[in-house]
């Protein structure tokens, strides 16, 4: 699978905790900008996949690339510098920092045209008004703004979302879907967004990967599982509304 730099490219990768395999020979490429939905059933290896690329798996076979090297041998902090950012599915902003210092505690020393706290800012004005608010004092969605705001302080070119519109209302989650598309189109950042939401994330991302029992079931256009709720039902159990 010819990919271009700054991509990420598993190949059939088997991985898990400990001696327990999750991913069983899972391949998957993903050019720099492009975007992807990773769908499933709970338990099916979605997060397993993220955990995968971040290092935090036990890998029983395969190879993962990123930035045209690979990166299977690699710690996660390492991968992490090469742009890989993750927002994890329980947030895990710290508590007792406010808005502010949680941004700049994760920050890299910006290149030209980096990620800076201003520039969330103005990805995320909500997080200008609170930026002197503790972490427990924010609500949900302003914690997921945080922990995207967060990641981008890193300056990756990968952005792994795991379920980031969990519990959030429905204009939080109009919001921040409305973030990730500036992202993609004016930052040029890759995006895996995991998803239980199905219907949002199909018409979030034109390409979708469904998940079963660890293995790859589907891998095509969001559009033609948008248009056949009977087929999306079949795949993941449910009717994507």
């Amino acid at each position: 699978m010819p990919v271009k730099p700054d991509s990420l490219l598993l190949r059939d990768v088997s991985a898990g905790y400990g001696e327990t395999v999750v991913l069983d020979g899972v391949s998957l490429a993903l050019e720099q900008g492009a975007t992807v939905s990773i769908l499933g059933r709970n338990g099916v290896g979605k997060t397993t996949l993220l955990a995968s690329v971040l290092g935090h798996t036990t890998l029983h076979a395969g190879d993962i690339a990123f930035a045209g090297r690979s990166i299977t041998g690699l710690r996660a902090f390492r991968r992490a510098r090469l742009g890989i950012g993750y927002v994890p599915q329980e947030r895990e902003i710290f508590p007792s920092l406010d808005v502010e210092e949680n941004l700049t505690v994760a920050s890299r020393r910006p290149r030209r045209g980096g990620w800076t706290a201003d520039r969330v800012y103005a990805l995320f004005p909500r997080l200008a008004e609170r930026r002197h608010s503790m972490g427990n004092q924010l609500s949900g969605g302003e914690q997921q703004m945080l922990a995207v705001g967060r990641a981008l302080m890193l300056n990756p070119s990968l952005l792994l979302l795991d379920e980031p519109l969990e519990g959030l209302a429905p204009v939080t989650v109009d919001r921040l879907l409305d973030a990730l598309r500036r992202l993609r189109s004016e930052a040029g950042l890759a995006i895996v967004l995991v998803e239980q939401h199905a219907r949002l994330a199909l018409e979030f991302s034109p390409r979708a990967v469904v998940l079963n029992r660890g293995r790859i079931v589907y891998d095509g256009a969001s559009g033609a599982l948008l248009n056949d709720s009977e087929r999306l039902a079949s795949l993941i159990g449910v009717s994507g509304a």
